[in-house]
């Protein structure tokens, strides 16, 4: 069954522009995947991590797929890989990220995936962007659209600033 998934996409090392137009054109190779909507890029202040990071670029990529939430995921980790993330800190700053924040209205907690993503109501750098492709999105345990989300964010979160 074809499912909709929400990418979230992030970097703030080296060129990050280019790692995110990278990795979409990775997610696009991906004979698995039908890439249906882009958002805008936004400039974000990072949230978490250590002090003194670069800013980061963010995106949102919706696409349909067959594929089950574990072998999206592994595809994701696949294209961090290729354009050479290495984990080494929570929240730190790196090359590229590439977050599975929702798939269709699924709702799944493993060790290896949380759906939807687990702090995406709290994160604006994330839900200005999936604003633009899917606003009509509900959390499926929240019961609140992507606006009314973002709604309900303090002020002190929204750093955000739509580049292009």
């Amino acid at each position: 069954m074809t499912a909709l998934c929400a990418i979230g996409l992030g970097a703030n090392l080296g060129d990050p522009e280019s790692a995110l137009e990278r990795a979409i054109n990775l997610l696009r190779l991906n004979s698995n995947l039908t890439v249906t909507a882009l958002s805008s890029t936004w400039l974000t202040e990072p949230v978490g991590g250590p002090s003194g990071q670069n800013w980061y670029f963010n995106r949102v990529v919706m696409l349909s797929t067959d594929l089950i939430p574990l072998q999206l995921l592994a595809i994701l980790m696949e294209i961090e890989s290729q354009l050479g993330r290495i984990r080494r800190e929570r929240w730190g700053p790196r090359l590229i990220d590439l977050d599975l924040l929702f798939r269709n209205q699924d709702t799944l907690d493993s060790p290896e995936l949380t759906l939807p993503h687990p702090r995406l109501h709290e994160r604006a750098f994330m839900l200005f962007p999936l604003r633009e492709v899917c606003p009509e999105w509900v959390h499926p345990i929240f019961g609140l659209n992507v606006g009314e989300l973002l709604l309900r964010l303090p002020p002190s979160t929204l750093q955000v600033q739509k580049l292009y």
